[in-house]
């Protein structure tokens, strides 16, 4: 009987331990989010300064009402040759008009190679050119060609970037993803069939991040997109009602500083 009795405090104790902590949980999960994500979310990401982002992306974003983010960097050894890259009075122009502007660090190096000191002047330098031209002071990160590395997640922090993005062909679950490796679907000229299946993650709390280089992109061909495609893609996230909106503009749904503090970044 005494056996028994103590195994019962013992199970009660168990149960109200677990319920503080999943009320514990439920309370931190809830404050990560601002307000509810709406199904059918879309946040559309543009990387390496193209001369077409200007030209041609911006004007048709803004014949659907669409946000965007331009990832912007001085892309090496020919970011000089305009008929490739975009100039700093065009990407002060797309700022202008309300598109987001952001780091894409100074000249595109790997992440995972350099020093701290070496990657803070990466994304410091650019930082620097948007301030001399005039721009507004870049709140959100994208790593060049994916690659990662703690000193890089070090510096973000240090500098309150509030999201950057990274590759993986999946979903950004706000839940589960640290702010700093927002996952993104990475757009080709053959890939038409995940693109348009990854829309359907858009639902129940994921938001669908779009990773797109030049349109056309002349510089890297390898990730050229065909103008009518991209006009194609764009037509039918209009016409089914989808909300496309800028990484920055996720601020509005996700409280990153929270999600800072539930969720945590490898260390390797």
């Amino acid at each position: 009987m005494q056996n028994r009795r103590t195994y019962n405090r013992f199970v009660i104790h168990l149960l109200c331990l677990t319920l503080a902590f999943l009320l514990f949980v439920s309370n931190g999960w809830a404050q990560v989010l601002r307000k509810p994500i709406p199904d059918k979310l879309i946040v559309l990401t543009f990387d390496d300064a193209s001369r077409s982002h200007a030209t041609f992306v911006a004007p048709i974003l803004k014949k659907y009402g669409f946000g965007g983010t331009f990832y912007v960097c001085e892309f090496a050894p020919d970011f000089a040759d305009k008929t490739k890259y975009l100039t700093w009075e065009q990407i002060r122009q797309v700022d202008r008009v309300g598109f987001e502007i952001g780091n894409h660090t100074f000249t595109h190096k790997n992440l995972a190679k350099l020093s701290k000191p070496q990657l803070t002047n990466e994304v410091d330098s650019l930082e620097i050119l948007c301030k001399l031209n005039h721009i507004r002071k870049p709140v959100t990160f994208a790593y060049p060609a994916y690659f990662t590395s703690p000193i890089a997640f070090d510096v973000l922090a240090e500098k309150k970037y509030q999201f950057a993005r990274v590759g993986g062909d999946r979903a950004y679950d706000p839940a589960i993803d640290h702010p700093l490796l927002v996952p993104s679907y990475s757009m080709t000229d053959s890939n038409k069939e995940i693109m348009m299946h990854s829309l359907q993650e858009a639902k129940n709390g994921k938001v669908v991040v779009w990773t797109i280089h030049g349109v056309p992109d002349i510089a890297h061909p390898w990730v050229n997109i065909p103008p009518a495609l991209f006009e194609e893609y764009m037509k039918f996230l209009h016409d089914n009602q989808y909300k496309v909106i800028s990484m920055r503009d996720l601020l509005s749904y996700v409280n990153s500083e929270q999600a800072v503090r539930l969720i945590s970044l490898p260390t390797k």
